[in-house]
């Protein structure tokens, strides 16, 4: 074989070479920075679709979320909230069920008023985690314990609990939007 075709196979699988190597940092990177970002929702999100599309099913997300018109609460607002959340805690010892119930209200009309669409709740928990990816597990634990509420399943203790992780993602969704995404770790679940 001609030496000058030798050669230029080997440079062409140098550069491929190269290339994959520089691809599979680049995804390796993405990777962490996303498991970073999302913490325990990447890990979530791994069970459910597999490590192969855990990332591209994240990316997704955060682009779905880029196109909504999201918002921080006006002062007024944020007092509104916090009286309404003030009112339903203080429901809970007299009535543990009408509470959560409110509660699960009171959180969707707070996703509402900052610019969340307000979907099936699959949708909703997987939204929230793009801005709130430490809490959106207390969120789902919070709706498993109300649907159970609602076929007499959950216990007071339940209840209780499901206004402690209302309470999580409430408190995060009075806070202002930040500029660079949230990596602060606020959980309960």
């Amino acid at each position: 074989m001609d030496p000058r075709i030798e050669t230029a196979i080997v440079i062409a699988v140098a550069v491929i070479a190269v290339l994959l190597i520089a691809w599979l940092v680049m995804r390796k990177q993405r990777t962490a920075k996303l498991r970073e970002r999302f913490g325990p929702e990447y890990d979530r999100a791994v069970h459910e679709v597999g490590p192969a599309r855990a990332d591209t099913v994240l990316l997704e997300r955060e682009k779905r979320v880029e196109k909504f018109s999201l918002r921080t609460l006006a002062p007024d607002e944020r007092e509104h909230f916090i009286t309404a959340w003030r009112l339903v805690q203080s429901r809970f010892v007299d009535d543990p069920q009408a509470a959560v119930r409110d509660a699960d209200l009171l959180v969707d009309e707070a996703m509402q008023a900052r610019g969340y669409p307000m979907s099936d709740f699959d949708q909703r928990a997987a939204d929230i985690s793009v801005g709130h990816p430490h809490v959106v597990a207390n969120y789902r634990a919070a709706h498993q314990i109300a649907l159970r509420h609602r076929v007499g399943e959950a216990s007071t203790e339940d209840l209780r609990q499901a206004m402690i992780y209302y309470r999580s993602l409430f408190d995060d969704l009075l806070e202002p939007i930040p500029a660079t995404p949230v990596t602060h770790k606020r959980e309960v679940a």
